[in-house]
This record gives C-alpha cells, structure tokens and sequence, in this order.
C-alpha cells in the first residue's frame, strides 16, 4: 500500500500593531475600541510605574527580591481585557498588568514579595490564584479549575500563563494532555521571552515554535506578537470563545522578553547580549501603543504628564498600604489553619510550645478556647 499523510498543520502568527505604529485595520477592526485603547495604555503606565518603584523597594532593602514586569505588559493586559470577569486567571509572576486590571490591588503584590502571607489572600471575587513561583505547577491548577467549570456546567474557562522554559517541564505537558483529552475550556498563554533565566530558548526547543508544542495533544495552536495589545486581545478572545463553545483547549504562544533580569537577583548583562536588548527595546508595548494614540491624536503631552503624576500618587499610595499594614500576630499561623481548631493546636498557640520538645504544654498552661472566625 502507499504510504500516506496522516497529519497536517499550520500554525499562524498573529501582529496587528508593530513597532512603527502600522496598524492592520482589517485583523485589527472592533478588536479594541479607541476609548479603551486610551484606558488601557493609561494602566499600563501606571503598572510600569509600579515595576520600577518596586526595583528601587528590593534594592533599598525594604522587599526580599522581585521580578520585573517590564516588557512583557501586554501580554497578560490584553488576554485579561478580552476575557470574562468570572473566567479563572492562573499566573506566574510577571502578569502584574492584567492582574490589576482585573482588580487586585496592587500592594497585594508588594506583601507577597516582602514575605507576607496575606498577598497571597486574593479576594474571592476577582477569580483568580496567587502568583505561582514553581515553574509550570500553576498549569494543572488551571485543568482543575476549568475541570471544575465545566462539570458544574458553568460558563467560566480558565486562562493559565507560564513562561517559555515551562514548556520544558513534565507538569506543562501533563496539564495540556488532560486539558486536551478531556476536552476542558482551558487557554494556555506561553510567555516566550526568549530565556529561562539564563537559558535560551533555542535550547529548550528545537522546533521553529513553541506553539506547535500543542500539536502533539491535538488542541489549537497560535504565535502571536505578545507586545502587541491588539494581538493578544484577539488571539485570546477567539480562544476563549472556542473553549466556552466546545469546550477545547488552546495553545498561545506570546512572543515578547523581558526588559529587566530575571529578578532583582539576577544580572542578564552575564548571559544576555547588549544588541538584543537594544532591538527588543524599539518594540517596547509602552511605545508602541503610544505610537498608536499619537497618530489618531488621542493623547498628547499635556495629558501624559497628568498621567505620569497620576501613577506616582497612586503608586505611593500602594506602598503606603503595604509598608502600614499592621504586623502579623504568632498566632495567625494557629488561627488560619483550619477552620475549627483542634484542641492541641489550640493549646500550642496559647502556650507556643509542643510535647514534641519533651514537655506537656498542658502543664504549663491551661487549654484556651480556639475563637470561632467566618469560614
């Protein structure tokens, strides 16, 4: 018998708005209107703000360590805009942008990087997961979620983001094999920034994309410019659409890179070549979407300087928020571990000790009650 093609794909790459300010009015037509364009370019320079004063917040000792933002802005800004307030958002580290256009504030993310347990506490109406700091484990949480979703019969998708040398981990494929056998409403946002941390991606991927990675679990599969806000706005609309109406998968591939290190403990000039940098900061999504504004006559100087004040008194005001929130208590970690406290762990906070020292804390005080707290 002759052999024969059993398999055959493409994959498209998707740009809208380069780095000139050329604008393609046909993909990019009622993707997002110009109001919206103003709205969001305005968040997104006051998320930059924010990258930077936390830069100057790690290096002056008042937060542990931090991983910048900047450069990748669009990427989480434009998937966020075109999903549903319900829809679940699982991220990394470095979706700051559309976490705060969902809603959180921002000292949330400023007490996480200081060590405080309660930016982690993200409130229960803006859907979705604290930051994941293990690479690619947030990826099977979302397959959870849209699991969860899907069995509840809700109209909610999850939207999980990881970075280029996720795809490289066993958790990544595990999480697209499920999402793709089960047919679950699930899209992946790969942040490809060309490193993991000192690791390029040429090095973790042979094949010419990281989207075809999708291929092999039969879901759809899409490269798209990360820095261009119409871009991911229309890439990830599409996909959400096609996972609430069938219920399928998607694979995004987001080209775009970091400006900044890895984190404020890393130095990329070690790795990372000078000339790469300077091309990769023409195409900038501040820039550009300025660029953008600019040519339409939608922004100008005036309003860019009361925007930049803008973004520096609400910055500080969220530094403030975080630097005063009161001091965590000894006993937060008693009181917030189960929702009715056993009377061991009860008698353990009131006297911080545990038999397993070799002394009864029994015997050198009394049993207090456990307080009741709404679950």
């Amino acid at each position: 018998m002759p052999a024969k093609i059993v398999f055959h794909a493409k994959i498209e790459s998707v740009s809208i708005l380069d780095e000139q300010g050329n604008f393609d009015a046909k993909l990019g037509k009622d993707v997002i209107p110009d109001t919206d364009v103003v709205r969001l370019y305005e968040h997104m320079t006051i998320c930059r703000q924010f990258d930077e004063v936390a830069f100057k917040l790690q290096r002056s000792g008042r937060m542990g360590t931090y991983p910048e933002n900047r450069g990748q802005e669009a990427v989480s800004l434009g998937a966020v805009y075109a999903l549903h307030p319900d829809d679940w958002l699982v991220p990394c580290y470095r979706e700051n942008c559309g976490l705060f256009w969902r809603g959180l504030p921002m000292e949330y993310i400023l007490l996480h990087w200081m060590g405080d347990e309660r930016g982690n506490e993200i409130p229960r109406d803006l859907y979705m997961t604290p930051q994941a700091i293990p690479i690619g484990t947030q990826m099977l949480h979302a397959v959870g979620l849209a699991w969860a979703g899907k069995y509840r019969k809700k109209d909610s998708i999850a939207c999980a983001f990881f970075g280029d040398g996720a795809t490289s981990e066993g958790d990544c494929h595990e999480a697209l094999n499920f999402a793709a056998n089960l047919d679950l409403p699930v899209v992946f946002v790969c942040q490809n920034n060309g490193w993991a941390i000192s690791v390029p991606t040429k090095m973790q991927c042979s094949a010419p994309t990281l989207a075809q990675r999708g291929l092999a679990y039969g879901m759809e599969c899409v490269q798209c410019d990360g820095n261009d806000i119409f871009a991911m706005a229309k890439v990830v609309g599409e996909a959400a659409e096609r996972a609430r109406r069938d219920h399928r998968p998607t694979f995004i591939e987001a080209l775009t890179y970091r400006l900044g290190d890895h984190t404020t403990a890393d130095d990329a000039r070690r790795y990372r070549d000078e000339a790469e940098l300077k091309k990769w900061l023409k195409r900038d999504p501040l820039i550009r979407i300025r660029t953008y504004l600019q040519q339409r006559k939608l922004f100008d100087d005036s309003r860019e300087k009361a925007l930049q004040a803008r973004a520096r008194e609400e910055v500080a005001a969220a530094v403030k928020r975080a630097e005063e929130i009161a001091a965590p208590t000894s006993s937060d970690m008693f009181d917030w571990l189960y929702a009715e406290m056993p009377g061991e762990l009860a008698t353990q906070r009131a006297t911080l000790r545990t038999s397993g020292l070799g002394q009864d804390p029994s015997q050198l005080q009394e049993q207090s009650p456990a307080p009741s707290r709404n679950p």
